[in-house]
């Protein structure tokens, strides 16, 4: 009798097909972070490869997005949250290679995406990742797997911050700061398709993009101070942090909403409090695995209202130099890994 429940059936055989005619290997290849610090502490190693557990899928990597949170944690060691060895990443696209114990929800070859475990280590910088299944959706099939690896993290944060905590309405006006980034140019999309007018900042060479994007206005922040060019907004997100957030409320209506994605400790205390003194919502929520906001977004997807722009697409082995180009703070959409 297999390992599992006694007298049951295995939880999982790790040597099975994984519907591609392949069997998946007892290693694979990943990205760690040997240290905190630095890319250049970024490593490619061989690790064992994982086990689905009961409600768990394993997935065949065939591309990881790149993430802020992932050059940050990097940086920090994060929350302390991370497993041993240290592997990066959070965004997923691939197919499903084995199912654990209790998985119904999808088969061997199945094509899912997602943003697993966060903040806990997912491990998506791999060539096979474990997480729940529930954590997954199936990938747009109008789409291929560089494209649905740009979308889980940007698009959930996007999509929870502007649908769940604001509760974004029809010809409300919602300014996107960052608008031309990972996470900005996925919410111009997403409050459009909501029936928003959407103002954006970005500089003056990303305007064409965004204006395809939906976005109805756009401030250059390098010519203009966006505080003075945008006033009685009902929503401010902004991926930027600094001194966006307290500049931020001068552009705001009173009973308008301030939302904060560049870092869980924003906004500081005192604009918190000058906010409630002038009768405007704060709120800094951080991204959830969510499959019910994944369905949403593929929904979006595939009625042709939401695309990502891929700023650039760079083999596994080239971690370190796609951390080193999603420092500059300029690139324009997301940056994916390809791993298979």
């Amino acid at each position: 009798m297999s390992a599992g429940a006694p007298g049951g059936p295995p939880l999982c055989n790790p040597t099975q097909e994984n519907g591609t005619g392949d069997h998946h290997p007892e290693r694979m290849r990943a990205i760690i972070a040997t240290g905190w610090g630095a890319a250049d502490l970024l490593a490619e190693v061989e690790v064992e490869t994982p086990t689905p557990g009961p409600t768990e899928v394993l997935v065949r990597v065939h591309a990881a997005g790149v993430n802020p949170t992932d050059w940050k944690q990097r940086a920090t060691g994060g929350l302390g949250l991370w497993g041993d060895p240290p592997i990066l990443g959070y965004d997923v696209s691939g197919t499903v290679a084995a199912v654990g114990l209790g998985v119904d929800l999808f088969r061997q070859a199945d094509e899912v995406f997602g943003m697993p475990r966060f903040p806990f280590q997912a491990g998506a910088y791999a060539e096979y990742v474990t997480a729940p299944a529930r954590q997954f959706a199936p990938k747009p099939a109008s789409m291929d797997h560089l494209h649905a690896a740009a979308l889980p993290l940007a698009s959930l944060i996007a999509w929870q911050a502007l649908v769940d905590t604001a509760e974004v309405k029809a010809g409300q006006r919602v300014l996107v700061h960052g608008a031309a980034g990972g996470v900005g140019h996925l919410a111009v999309q997403i409050a459009k398709s909501r029936g928003a007018r959407v103002i954006a900042t970005a500089r003056a060479h990303h305007h064409e993009l965004l204006r395809s994007l939906g976005a109805d206005e756009l401030v250059d922040y390098v010519e203009h101070r966006f505080e003075a060019a945008v006033t009685g907004v009902d929503i401010v997100l902004d991926t930027i942090g600094g001194d966006y957030p307290a500049r931020s409320l001068d552009t705001l209506r009173e009973g308008g909403m301030l939302v904060c994605l560049a870092s869980p400790f924003d906004p500081p205390a005192a604009v918190v409090q000058e906010a409630i003194r002038r009768g405007i919502r704060t709120s800094a929520p951080l991204v959830e695995p969510d499959r019910l906001a994944l369905t949403s977004i593929v929904d979006l997807v595939t009625a042709g209202r939401l695309r990502p722009v891929i700023a650039a697409v760079l083999p596994l082995a080239e971690a370190q130099r796609a951390h080193e180009l999603g420092e500059t703070g300029h690139t324009r959409g997301k940056i994916v890994l390809q791993v298979l």
